[in-house]
């Protein structure tokens, strides 16, 4: 069977409401505000089917996994979730040490549900897998007074309601209507429905109607679908080789596959592999997601203004649409910490982190 490209986004509020408290026992915090737990030496980490997470399962198969662990005197397992939901919902219950997931998903399921969470990797972002398709239409303005099918509290209706606003236009001009991403090509085939908002490879074949325009995608939003390696911030504090043998492990195999040599493709045809498409289909995911091979591009991205900018955008739009929870009353609820002492929202409740440290090393060559 072939199997999806790419997984599902979060219905984030859901997910909160179904995980409540997460069952953590009650830790001690340092000065940081990171609770202490003790130093321990195997690890897991979850990952879902998607182009830019492929480099991971195949580091594990060729030995790169294990290559750095063991310099590191650790162990780590990278285990397959199905779902990428259910990925990031084992993750906040504590099943998992680290997962790949968005960075709007990392703030709004764990970080909103009280589980304080390190972005180690800035790994790549959206550039063209998500998408906004419009039948009979010639641009974004013309989906006023429509019916848009798309998975609702997701980064689908994030990226329609950006592209909303660069054309003037509100969340409120248009009706959502709640569809799984398995049924969107099939309702887009209906007459009834000309408005759809979907990732790959659903946008893909949506773009194929008849009369069908691509009238905005993630290409134009640069770095607000960001996809990172997060991990459990007291679990880093406790044990820093991890961070430093996710951050080797990572930039080894971007090496191996960004090479255009025989080395290269096969390393890409083996991810193709094990996210059941072929080569040529892989590539053209490649395509449309802008992977940070570069430790000091990835670093550079972190310590920037543009990530407090984006993550500004991110978080206004997810407190807005409920998804910190019923509990938070301010959009400054949820404390996100960045490089140089700087935060958004409540500093005494910071619950995400971008720590850049592990890159940065990348980056000097200090692994």
């Amino acid at each position: 069977m072939i199997r999806t490209a790419r997984p599902p986004r979060s219905l984030a509020l859901a997910l909160l409401l179904a995980l409540g408290g997460c069952g953590h026992s009650v830790r001690t915090a340092g000065a940081d505000g990171i609770a202490t737990e003790a130093p321990k030496k195997d690890f897991t980490i979850g990952w879902s089917i998607y182009a830019g997470w492929m480099p991971w399962p195949y580091a594990q198969e060729t030995g790169i996994v294990k290559k750095w662990a063991d310099k590191y005197g650790i162990t780590i397992k990278l285990v397959q979730v199905n779902d990428y939901v259910e990925s990031v919902n084992q993750y906040t219950a504590g099943k998992l040490d680290g997962v790949v997931a968005t960075s709007m998903d990392t703030l709004t399921i764990p970080a909103a549900g009280g589980k304080d969470t390190s972005v180690v990797i800035l790994g790549d972002y959206s550039d063209g897998n998500d998408g906004v398709v419009l039948k009979n239409a010639r641009s974004i303005g013309d989906i006023k007074g429509r019916s848009v099918n798309l998975v609702e509290l997701s980064v689908s209706q994030y990226l329609l309601a950006r592209g909303l606003e660069k054309a003037g236009l509100k969340l409120s001009d248009v009706k959502l209507v709640n569809t799984g991403d398995a049924d969107i090509v099939g309702a887009f085939a209906s007459p009834q429905v000309n408005a759809v908002v979907t990732w790959n490879p659903q946008l893909s074949e949506v773009k194929k109607a008849p009369g069908a325009t691509l009238v905005f995608d993630s290409h134009q939003i640069p770095n607000e679908i960001l996809d990172v390696m997060a991990v459990s911030s007291a679990t880093l504090k406790a044990n820093p080789a991890l961070g430093k043998a996710l951050a080797g492990i990572w930039y080894e195999t971007m090496a191996r596959m960004h090479s255009d040599d025989a080395g290269g493709k096969a390393a890409r045809a083996q991810m193709a592999h094990d996210a059941g498409t072929t080569p040529a289909g892989y590539d053209a995911q490649l395509a449309t997601t802008h992977l940070y091979y570069q430790a000091a591009d990835a670093t550079r991205l972190a310590r920037s203004p543009e990530l407090i900018t984006v993550t500004d955008r991110v978080r206004q739009f997810s407190f807005a649409k409920g998804l910190f929870g019923p509990a938070a009353t301010s959009v400054d609820a949820i404390g996100i910490s960045f490089p140089g002492g700087k935060t958004l929202g409540d500093p005494a409740n910071v619950k995400l982190r971008y720590d850049p440290r592990f890159m940065q090393m990348a980056a000097d060559g200090k692994l």
